[in-house]
């Protein structure tokens, strides 16, 4: 009896381990003033080992690239584009195309110019994940970043 309950036990485990939802990628903000009216926020992702996660600038064809939307607000202005370090480049079979990609972690950067003292950028991001054995599908995260 002892070893058929240590069995049902052991089978609940498992069910339960597999059935967990994959998040390779967290997400965190920060923010820093570089003048009294401008600002920079900086979107970091931290990726799990042997995930990755793609550019902003994938050619139309591939995996879904990385994407910020940024809710319009009259406490602050974007200056320029979201900008982001060198990728990892390499072709993928499964898109048949080069792709630029970020291993363990990667910070966006978007600097904002204030209109007011203090402000609070909300946004969106979409982003895709992929390992060498599977893609999850794109996700949405939403953000609020606090200047002051």
């Amino acid at each position: 009896m002892k070893k058929v309950i240590i069995a049902v036990i052991a089978i609940l485990f498992c069910i339960k381990a597999n059935a967990q939802i994959l998040t390779p990628v967290k997400w965190s903000y920060a923010s820093k003033k570089i003048s009294a009216t401008e600002a920079v926020v900086f979107i970091k992702a931290t990726i799990d080992e042997g995930w990755h996660v793609y550019s902003q600038f994938v050619k139309e064809g591939g995996p879904v690239k990385t994407t910020f939307t940024f809710t319009k607000s009259k406490d602050y202005q974007l200056v320029g584009k979201t900008i982001e370090p060198k990728p990892i480049s390499r072709m993928e079979k499964v898109f048949n195309m080069e792709v630029g990609f970020f291993e363990q972690s990667v910070i966006f950067q978007q600097k904002i110019k204030l209109k007011t003292a203090k402000a609070t950028v909300k946004g969106t991001l979409e982003y895709m994940t992929c390992n060498d054995k599977q893609c999850l599908p794109p996700a949405d995260e939403n953000f609020s970043i606090e200047i002051n």
